[in-house]
């Protein structure tokens, strides 16, 4: 995909016929998609929800999946959420948001019903990436280590100072080295897809990183 490509006037192609057949069809497969997991027994459920703690925060209605995927609708440019998963994935995330920006035009309720269809294929996919199952979006406000949220407060601010003084002295030199990484990474350009993913990569990274601590410090 050249660089700036931007899905602008796609609601206009083809015509309303077929676009209300696809939100028909979308209508009847939306009940499926967001059971990806058949019911295996308790045992195996536990063990699914235990394995998915580790990145909650990215299948949430405000981590920053969902919010890259919100700016791409709203912008019409998909280059801001084709960050979030690996480049075998482009072409079903690309189809999925030109389904999306051609359903929701049609009403309110076309609109909320293929929005979450787009959220739901990009966050199962960027999952993936993570080697961690998908197991359906989560509410806003769904509880997250604080420490991550603090290193998501510290990214948007560019400074780790709250962040660090949650840590322990003795991590905090190393700490605050993968989040200046991870900082300078995510100083790119909108459009350069693959330098995104690098900043995706490093800002997981830290996350996994911290996580790990929180792991170590519980127990």
């Amino acid at each position: 995909m050249p660089k700036g490509g931007c899905y602008r006037n796609l609601h206009h192609s083809g015509n309303r016929a077929q676009t209300k057949n696809e939100w028909k069809e979308m209508q009847r497969v939306m009940p499926h998609t967001v059971r990806l997991l058949k019911p295996l027994g308790l045992a195996l459920a536990v063990l699914l929800v235990s394995a998915a703690h580790s990145f909650a925060h990215c299948d949430t209605m405000d981590g920053p999946v969902v919010k890259a995927a919100q700016s791409a609708l709203k912008t019409r440019n998909v280059n801001l959420v084709l960050i979030w998963v690996s480049k075998k994935d482009e072409t079903e995330v690309e189809q999925s948001f030109r389904l999306t920006l051609r359903v929701r035009v049609l009403n309110r309720e076309a609109r909320q019903l293929a929005d979450k269809y787009f959220f739901e294929t990009v966050v199962r996919l960027h999952r993936a990436v993570e080697g961690q199952p998908y197991t359906g979006l989560k509410p806003a406000g769904t509880n997250v280590d604080p420490v991550i949220r603090a290193a998501d407060q510290a990214l948007d601010n560019g400074s780790p100072e709250t962040l660090l003084k949650l840590l322990p002295e003795n991590i905090r030199a190393d700490v605050e080295k993968r989040f200046r990484g991870t900082l300078i990474r995510k100083k790119f350009d909108p459009n350069d897809v693959e330098a995104g993913r690098k900043y995706v990569a490093a800002y997981v990274s830290l996350l996994e990183y911290l996580e790990h601590l929180s792991v170590q410090d519980s127990q």
